[in-house]
């Protein structure tokens, strides 16, 4: 039998995570005299990106580098632990850690409103549950098996509901700097459930940094917040006008490619590094460009794709603004995350860029 040719000899190491792989734990939240913890799941893929899934707050990933460089963006709430009372008006942001993805929904997302007969607070229920973890693959080399995943179950219900159930995996590969989450919701109530779906991707310092630049192809379907910068897509330097709640943003429409994926990134010339999103656009035929340069940390750039209306319906006329879910319907989803480095790669993510029309 011919041995299987990987990037990494099993001869040469006993325990995986000496090369890579998955490291289950939990990480304190930072308060002077202590606190809750936060379980967490450590990935690393044995090439330079390394990421945390916080299990606690739904499975999100918070903390991501590549090489030692940082690409997301993190608020000063560190890894809070869950809590229903962050369940109302916009008492998420209190708890919010920020990270590489924050999953908004699966009821409402965007500002608290009353919609479809409902009460909405911050961007829905998901990242304040903690999820159930169901499975942990661990990379094998010796048997030329490179993938890892962990897969969780994350259940946002209620008496007399809505309830729904989300079955999460979220994978890498050994040897490559690419995160895979693949979601699917299901309504276990027995009623139809309103139903909208976010991932809030967060680009930080050093990543984001003055001269870097957003790509995308798409078409601009409403403007929110106010104070957009002239170019849009081009990253300033922290400004005065984006402090405390100071932001604004687009929802854009997606131009998918032959494949029917939307395209959508980051790129830092200077640092020769960039980030980027693919999705099916079917599945989240839009996409929110977070903008909120704030001084003194509090500087983000977020690129949103989503289904469903992140407004209101009473603001968003687009014809799949009103999404949901009957007794047992599931709806899939499907985030493809990846590190580009060096000057070949960047060239190569510029050319999704297009005109923002």
């Amino acid at each position: 039998m011919t041995k299987r040719t990987t990037p990494f000899d099993p001869d040469q190491f006993e325990l995986i995570q000496q090369v890579g792989g998955i490291t289950t734990g939990t990480i304190d939240h930072p308060q002077p005299n202590g606190g809750q913890s936060c379980r967490v799941a450590h990935f690393n893929t044995g090439d330079g990106l390394y990421f945390v899934v916080a299990i606690d707050r739904g499975g999100d990933i918070v903390d991501a580098h590549y090489n030692g460089t940082g690409l997301a963006y993190r608020t000063p709430n560190g890894y809070a632990p869950p809590s229903h009372a962050y369940h109302r008006d916009q008492e998420w942001l209190a708890s919010w850690p920020g990270g590489l993805v924050t999953t908004c929904g699966p009821d409402f997302i965007g500002a608290p409103r009353e919609e479809q007969g409902q009460q909405s607070s911050q961007h829905g229920l998901f990242s304040n549950t903690p999820a159930a973890v169901l499975a942990v693959e661990q990379p094998d080399p010796a048997r030329g098996r490179l993938a890892m995943s962990l897969t969780m179950s994350i259940r946002c219900v209620r008496m007399f509901g809505p309830s729904y159930e989300t079955h999460r995996t979220i994978s890498a590969t050994l040897g490559e700097p690419v995160i895979r989450i693949r979601d699917r919701v299901t309504n276990v109530g027995n009623q139809r459930a309103p139903h909208n779906w976010l991932y809030h991707c967060n680009f930080g310092y050093p990543l984001l940094d003055e001269g870097a630049r957003a790509v995308y192809d798409a078409t601009v379907f409403m403007t929110w917040g106010g104070r957009v910068p002239k170019q849009p897509k081009l990253v300033p330097k922290p400004r005065k006008d984006h402090a405390a709640g100071g932001e604004g943003g687009r929802i854009i429409e997606m131009k998918p490619d032959k494949q029917g994926l939307a395209h959508a990134g980051l790129v830092n010339a200077r640092r020769k590094i960039g980030v980027s999103l693919a999705w099916p656009a079917k599945q989240m035929p839009r996409m929110g460009h977070w903008l909120h340069y704030g001084p003194r940390g509090s500087y983000v750039n977020g690129l949103e794709p989503f289904n469903g209306t992140l407004m209101g319906l009473d603001k968003d006329n687009h014809p799949k603004a009103k999404q949901g879910l009957k007794p047992g319907q599931s709806k899939s989803y499907d985030l493809t995350i990846r590190v580009h480095a060096g000057a070949k790669a960047l060239d190569a993510l510029r050319k999704i860029d297009g005109k923002l029309a």
